[in-house]
């Protein structure tokens, strides 16, 4: 017995003897340290992970201080936040006091670090931080948060036309957005919205409701955006509908509501990237009866004003011939000289089809002549006919700051010489117009069309470039007798008229592309006898004109 005693503490001995020579410090596993440093650190650690209810759960008070945090880190939105603790020091009466250095770290590259103070007691649950807002942000009030917002310079940047007056502007605006999740009769709200808004915007039915509603089940939709001067003349607040709710915000509008032009996307989009370019920030803290006060933010000056080429008079011009046709019809104007676009627009009927200015259509006939010219043209100085194409504008793809819609298929499909397989957009059919009356003139040479003055057009897949009268003359006289004897004979005030039209058959598209007066008209119409409503609308245009 004695010897196995002898034995065990031997062994003992050549262990410890073994750890001390391999450095080993602790052969037990270390106890956790639960004292107040170990309990403020978890906290810090939570709020670095944004971690909301984890948190909370470390205070004396999960419940207040869950909403504080959560309603933070939602309004913060910050990419991450660094929770470095300073100076904890416990007591020996069960409390302890720290302090927290907290950099919240945004995507647009700019940060906010705050320094606040706080403390903690020993619970029977161990220690919790003791909460208070101001450990957030000193001076927080109970229920309050920290948010970070975007801020615009102002005044917001002006899109002006040619004459350099306004022609779109940011004016405050009411959205109309419907619930259905918030009334017990979807279809008797929509009833009396539809009824609410009838003396400003008719055409928003309870049909028209329903069908948005059936777009996107169970979400709210925006049934339409009114001005302030609207809502002025409503007879009942569109907000005591069941369901209802005006959202207020800004929006670029048409400075002459009776415009209306494809143009406004392209432009607002362009807008907003000025917009973007020069918006600041700003962290806020915010409370119940607290003003929103600012805690730090960088605003630089507003961006310049949108300078167009839009003419608002062609414009107004080209709405009204739009509209002639009961089919889609979508017409286009620009300067015969430079290729600036003075309008675009289109009937409900091309909205509702999504034709755009960059699509590719079917020309069927329209570029018979021009196909041949350009294939006599292309044997004649031993080039393909892709590059003689390309000269004239038709075989390459144009990306127009302004006009062309991102994120949407553009340009040329096909081209080759059989017109039954040929593809054009409108930019592509304006650009060869313009590239003719140029060439008319004794300007050999080819330009992309433009609405934003000094923002220049892409152009990719080709290049444009000089013309010659080998390829040109004989266009031209296809385009003098097509309005002298051909389908544009009938069109009547418009001297001196030239233009091409053309069908891809009795239900396909429909093309007018007219030189007249100094301006390229580009009409494009869908439908039965296309072609001749293509017609109709470039009469309504010369009758106004």
């Amino acid at each position: 017995m004695g010897t196995r005693v002898k034995w065990a503490v031997l062994a003992a001995c050549v262990v410890l003897i073994c750890a001390a020579a391999f450095g080993i410090k602790e052969l037990v596993a270390p106890t956790p340290d639960t004292g107040a440093k170990a309990a403020i650190n978890a906290f810090a650690a939570a709020w670095g992970r944004q971690d909301a209810a984890a948190t909370a759960s470390l205070t004396t008070a999960p419940g207040q201080a869950g909403e504080s945090f959560t309603q933070t880190f939602q309004a913060m939105n910050a990419r991450e936040v660094d929770v470095e603790v300073r100076k904890p020091v416990e007591y020996s009466d069960g409390t302890a006091s720290f302090s927290l250095q907290t950099t919240w770290k945004f995507d647009a590259d700019h940060s906010f670090t705050s320094t606040t103070s706080g403390g903690a007691r020993h619970l029977s649950t161990g220690w919790k931080v003791t909460w208070d807002p101001g450990v957030i942000y000193p001076g927080l009030p109970a229920g309050g948060n920290l948010r970070e917002i975007r801020t615009d310079a102002t005044p917001a940047p002006t899109v002006t036309s040619r004459s350099g007056k306004t022609f779109m502007y940011l004016q405050p605006v009411n959205e109309i957005v419907l619930d259905p999740t918030q009334t017990r009769n979807v279809n008797a709200s929509a009833a009396a919205l539809a009824n609410a808004l009838a003396p400003i915007a008719p055409l928003i039915t309870t049909s028209v409701i329903n069908q948005k509603l059936a777009q996107t089940p169970g979400q709210a939709i925006t049934a339409v955006t009114l001005r302030n001067s609207d809502m002025a003349v409503l007879s009942r607040d569109p907000a005591s509908v069941p369901g209802v709710t005006v959202r207020k915000a800004g929006m670029l509008v048409m400075a002459d509501r009776r415009l209306s032009s494809p143009l406004e996307a392209g432009l607002t989009n362009y807008w907003q990237a000025i917009r973007d370019a020069t918006a600041g920030w700003q962290v806020q803290m915010v409370g119940p009866g607290l003003a929103p006060q600012r805690l730090d933010g960088e605003q630089g000056p507003p961006g310049p004003a949108v300078s167009t080429s839009v003419d608002q008079g062609v414009q107004l011009s080209l709405g009204d011939a739009a509209v002639e046709v009961g089919q889609p019809a979508t017409i286009m104007a620009l300067d015969a000289k430079t290729g600036a676009i003075l309008g675009v627009a289109q009937n409900d009927y091309a909205a509702g089809r999504g034709n755009n200015l960059d699509a590719a259509y079917p020309v069927g006939t329209t570029l018979d002549p021009v196909l041949a010219a350009v294939d006599k043209a292309a044997r004649a100085n031993q080039e393909t006919t892709d590059q003689v194409l390309d000269r004239l504008g038709l075989g390459v793809q144009f990306t127009i700051p302004g006009a062309s819609a991102p994120a949407q298929g553009s340009g040329v499909a096909t081209i080759d010489l059989q017109s039954a397989a040929s593809r054009m957009s409108m930019t592509n059919m304006a650009a060869l117009g313009v590239a003719m009356a140029r060439s008319a003139s004794g300007t050999m040479s080819s330009v992309a069309p433009y609405v934003i003055n000094g923002v220049p057009t892409k152009v990719a897949g080709g290049s444009l470039g000089n013309l010659d009268a080998g390829l040109t003359t004989p266009i031209w006289a296809a385009m003098t007798s097509t309005a002298k004897t051909g389908d544009a004979s009938d069109l009547t005030g418009a001297p001196g008229l030239r233009a091409l039209v053309g069908t891809n058959g009795p239900e396909g598209p429909g093309w007018f592309v007219g030189v007249q007066g100094g301006k390229v008209i580009v009409i494009y119409t869908e439908g039965p006898k296309s072609g001749t409503a293509a017609l109709q609308v470039a009469q309504k245009y010369f009758r106004i004109n």
